[in-house]
């Protein structure tokens, strides 16, 4: 892609460098020692790309910038500087800077930037139908057309109709709260209170207070009568999540209140009531635990009346494109952002990742891209450079995967064979530089000669 690439710095050596490594690219370059003929040039050719110092003669960059951003236009404003202070980094990224880059100028380091920008150009000249029309902006809606998905949606319908206990099974991240949520929602009960309560975050010497609540003096800073999580759900719903956490002795007081629908505060004597319907949720494996007599045979039958396996995200992988559409929806909502689609290859880089975190970590790579991105358009390499910062991250926390050592001499043959020409090297295994720089960093891949290349 040919840009038209405007240059504001009133260092000629940096103008003329500059000036040189771009046009023998084929850009059409435009330059100015001072920000007003800067802006003049701006405003004659309308380029893609502006590349500005912060300190001019007779302006400050940062101001040319805003000016710039006010003018409408969508051009690309890379600042440079040869001072490192974070304010002025933190001011010229709020105000709309694609990229800043310090001096003296690493050329590598602005090739990269002006690629990231013609990927962002590229991609926001596609029509913005590379993903579903909006239909949902619920943040509370269960996404996905695989046929896991909709079994799960029949299940939820047939819960919905009945004040059954529930138990929702599925590893951490797959939206086992939402999917209770959506089951309140769609009840007759659905104005009645949604309460949840975390077993896992709760000490094993307070959880039977916060399920039933306590009198004043009911124990060491019980100052106060308190209700538990049942009364505070009257007719609505409680959510137990991370069932399998509830102490032993718990168990036995929840069983009985499933049973009867009574229970008394701690240190009380009056026998309350509540309708509450209970939903269960948990991340381990409940049949496993009560054949180690971890968890109660009989309150295990109690809550799984009806069953709902959710199943991991590595699983539905055909389901990526339609929860990209629905998590941009309400990431765009949730931090005012204007991130209307994702360039090609994004999808099909999200589907090889395996998502130990499932649905949530989707959810978390999208708001840092969106975070980051600065335009319309999430691109590969922002998606790339976070997923693999997210599988360091795994092997640091679950020691190294297998097949690691068959990537690492993949990537060093590749580049051995090619006198470690990274770009075609990046080109032949189909992923992008910045990928193929993180990969090479994080095995520490050398030549097979033990020469060094640059």
């Amino acid at each position: 892609m040919k840009l038209k690439i405007l240059l504001i710095d009133d260092e000629v050596s940096i103008l003329e460098t500059l000036e040189m490594f771009f046009t023998e690219k084929g850009h059409q370059v435009f330059k100015a020692e001072t920000g007003e003929r800067g802006f003049a040039l701006f405003c004659e050719h309308l380029p893609d790309i502006a590349i500005i110092d912060i300190h001019l003669p007779d302006s400050n960059g940062l101001e040319i910038l805003t000016r710039i951003q006010n003018e409408g236009h969508l051009t690309k404003v890379i600042m440079i500087t040869a001072y490192h202070d974070m304010e002025t980094t933190i001011q010229a990224m709020k105000s709309g800077a694609f990229d800043y880059i310090h001096k003296p100028l690493d050329v590598d380091l602005v090739e990269e930037a002006i690629q990231r920008v013609t990927s962002m150009l590229e991609a926001e000249q596609v029509k913005l139908n590379d993903l579903p029309k909006p239909k949902n902006s619920n943040p509370d809606l269960i996404v996905g057309k695989s046929e896991q998905m909709r079994k799960i949606f029949k299940t939820i319908g047939l819960a919905c109709q009945k004040r059954t206990t529930v138990l929702i099974q599925g590893e951490t991240g797959t939206g086992k709260e939402v999917v209770a949520r959506v089951i309140h929602r769609n009840s007759l009960y659905k104005n009645e209170p949604f309460v949840t309560l975390d077993c896992s975050s709760v000490v094993p010497s307070l959880i039977e207070s916060e399920l039933f609540g306590h009198m004043e003096g009911a124990f060491t800073g019980a100052s106060r009568t308190q209700k538990g999580k049942i009364e505070l759900a009257g007719n609505g719903t409680l959510f137990l999540d991370e069932i399998g956490e509830l102490a032993y002795e718990v168990q036995g007081k929840l069983l009985g209140f499933l049973q009867r629908h009574e229970y008394m505060r701690l240190g009380g004597q009056e026998t309350l009531k509540s309708n509450c319907r209970i939903l269960a949720a948990t991340n381990r494996d409940l049949f496993g635990m009560v054949n180690r007599n971890e968890f109660r045979r009989d309150l295990f039958y109690r809550l799984r009346v009806v069953i709902i396996q959710l199943p991991p995200l590595r699983e539905r992988l055909s389901d990526i494109d339609e929860l990209v559409d629905h998590f941009l929806q309400k990431i765009n909502l949730k931090l005012h952002s204007g991130v209307l689609h994702v360039q090609d290859g994004v999808l099909e880089r999200l589907k090889a990742h395996q998502w130990p975190g499932n649905v949530r970590e989707l959810e978390n790579v999208l708001v840092e891209a969106v975070v980051q991105t600065r335009g319309s358009v999430l691109l590969l390499d922002d998606i790339d450079t976070i997923l693999c910062r997210y599988l360091q991250t795994e092997e640091i926390e679950g020691g190294p995967c297998s097949l690691d050592n068959m990537e690492k001499e993949h990537i060093r043959k590749t580049l051995d064979a090619l006198n470690w020409r990274r770009t075609e090297a990046a080109q032949r295994l189909k992923i992008s530089m910045p990928t193929l720089r993180s990969k090479i960093k994080k095995y520490n891949i050398k030549p097979s000669d033990g020469e060094s290349y640059h």
